[in-house]
């Protein structure tokens, strides 16, 4: 089987297919929780320690020079990055809890025994036990 016949039937694949919506989706999601603590979270917490903007914190470790730019380290950045990433966690955790609780609830129920057979079927299989018994 030749290498492009095994990568087609690879990404044809359910699972791969569910995995590429999922992180595009993902995708998604982090750009919508970055701008969400960028631009609601972040400015108010700024507000509360002194009207500090944290992507503008920054540490010059050398400064610029002529024509090359300074040298910084950039730890308000960094921070919002971590409060990003709480957040997207914290929301996969509450995701994943719902998903292990339907499963668990799904687990739990009560199989349904199956319904009775009817007269016609119970008469059907007492012929084939006894043709089986006269050979």
């Amino acid at each position: 089987m030749g290498m492009v016949q095994e990568f087609k039937e690879f990404a044809v694949k359910g699972n791969v297919v569910d995995m590429a919506v999922g992180i595009i989706i993902g995708g998604a999601f982090g750009k919508i929780v970055s701008s969400c603590v960028a631009d609601v979270v972040m400015p108010p917490i700024g507000l509360v320690v002194g009207g500090v903007n944290f992507a503008d914190l920054s540490l010059t470790l050398k400064q610029a020079v002529g024509e090359t730019a300074a040298v910084t380290l950039n730890y308000g950045k960094f921070i919002q990055t971590v409060v990003d990433f709480v957040i997207v966690a914290m929301a996969i955790f509450v995701m994943v809890k719902a998903i292990n609780m339907l499963k668990r609830k799904e687990e739990a129920a009560p199989t349904v025994a199956p319904p009775p057979p009817s007269n016609e079927e119970v008469l059907l299989a007492e012929i084939r036990d006894l043709l089986k018994t006269n050979r």
